[in-house]
């Protein structure tokens, strides 16, 4: 029986409201996944930024989602790249690394993030800033969702919520294939005719894993124009690239 005087009542009431959140994190999961989390601490550990763990004296690096977004990008990666090479069996392997990095890159993976609501998931440090958040936070928790996702349940399942949650309602395969070019080639052509100069500078940022990152900001007459990212100092010139000629409208 529930005593109404003393502690157990406010204590029962705590008990019920933490099991009614892990409740709704659940359904939430379930909901972007379209699998129920069996292992939900894998799932609460795929959206701990790094920075919550820094907050904690004697926590250790490994309680972030570090470790589970560098298995999630290898799932990922295989992932897409099977997809690409079943729907494509005549092209060159350039072309699949092309469309592969185009859907993977950092970018890409803080939209898809977004798209499918997981910014209202992941905890971080209140202290990191909006352009941190843009600019990784969202796609690393992604790719730690992925790794989760595999982890609770195989590979099989994390292949199905890559196509069939991520890749199948939200990337527009054919447009990002009837734009694979060489863009460098272009703006370079570009500047030729306008009597232009045109050059790149470039920046790395190790990831989790070791992976490098790469940023590239194109300049013309040395005046930046745009910004592209990529795995490869080669994508992200060319992503940079693609930009520009945006911004040229062309």
């Amino acid at each position: 029986m529930v005593q109404r005087s003393g502690r157990t009542l406010p204590l029962f009431g705590f008990f019920r409201r933490l099991l009614g959140h892990d409740r709704q994190f659940r359904q939430a999961i379930a909901s972007v996944t379209g699998r129920a989390p069996g292992n939900v601490r894998l799932y609460r550990l795929a959206f701990t930024h790094a920075s919550m763990v820094r907050q904690q004296p004697g926590q250790t690096r490994h309680l972030s989602n570090e470790r589970l977004e560098f298995l999630g990008d290898a799932v990922l990666g295989a992932v897409v790249a099977e997809f690409l090479f079943r729907k494509f069996p005549y092209e060159p392997e350039g072309f699949l690394t092309e469309v592969r990095s185009r859907i993977v890159n950092r970018e890409s993976m803080n939209q898809l993030a977004l798209k499918i609501g997981l910014d209202a998931l992941v905890q971080l440090d209140a202290g990191q800033s909006r352009s941190a958040r843009s600019r990784s936070v969202n796609g690393n928790a992604l790719e730690a969702l992925v790794g989760a996702v595999y982890l609770d349940h195989g590979y099989e399942a994390a292949r199905q919520f890559v196509l069939k949650r991520l890749i199948r309602p939200f990337v527009d395969v054919k447009a990002l294939v009837s734009t694979t070019a060489n863009f460098k080639s272009k703006l370079i052509e570009w500047a030729q005719r306008h009597g232009k100069a045109v050059r790149y500078e470039l920046n790395g940022e190790q990831r989790t894993g070791g992976v490098m990152e790469f940023s590239a900001t194109v300049l013309i007459d040395d005046e930046a124009v745009a910004t592209g990212m990529g795995l490869s100092k080669k994508q992200a010139e060319q992503q940079a690239a693609e930009r520009a000629l945006d911004a040229l409208g062309m």
